[in-house]
């Protein structure tokens, strides 16, 4: 695309696994964060900032639920708008083939929150998940999700299909 003074601009191209910097994920944790900003994938620099599902990230949460002023609370919010934290990416746009043929495609891009540990910060998840996360290492994530899309359901690309892959699944 040629920009002003026939400069040329390049265009930031999402084509492998839709994870770059500067890029808006939802949470689906019971952390109080809704949405976050994505600053920087954490993993070996192969990808030049792509990440996918499994991949760690540095994020700014843009996004929280209020915390509540009851002193008693339970359920505090253990996150604010502004803080800095690590997650792990759960679902992405992106449609990804699986090694038996099949393509996977979720409708957002969504995270997990962490803490310095590489626990999660959060007790509950609350939507759908991957289940290539099982075998990056992140076993305890599918265990608390109340769903795991395990397979594709048609074996073309999305583009291919006329029923839209997983869009009535989700």
């Amino acid at each position: 695309m040629i920009g002003l003074k026939g400069t040329l601009n390049v265009g930031v191209s999402f084509f492998l696994k839709l994870q770059y910097i500067d890029k808006h994920v939802q949470v689906i944790d019971n952390t109080g964060a809704l949405l976050v900003e994505c600053v920087n994938v954490l993993k070996q620099k192969v990808n030049n900032g792509w990440g996918g599902v499994g991949d760690e990230i540095v994020c700014v949460v843009k996004s929280a639920r209020p915390i509540s002023t009851a002193v008693g609370s339970s359920n505090a919010m253990k996150v604010r708008r502004g803080d800095v934290r690590r997650a792990v990416i759960v679902r992405t746009r992106k449609t990804v083939r699986r090694p038996d043929g099949r393509f996977v495609r979720f409708d957002d891009n969504a995270a997990v929150l962490l803490n310095n540990k590489r626990e999660m910060l959060g007790t509950r998840i609350g939507g759908v998940v991957s289940a290539d996360l099982r075998m990056k290492g992140w076993g305890k994530i599918v265990s608390l999700a109340p769903k795991v899309r395990a397979a594709g359901i048609c074996s073309r690309p999305h583009a291919q299909c006329s029923v839209g892959c997983l869009a009535s699944y989700m």
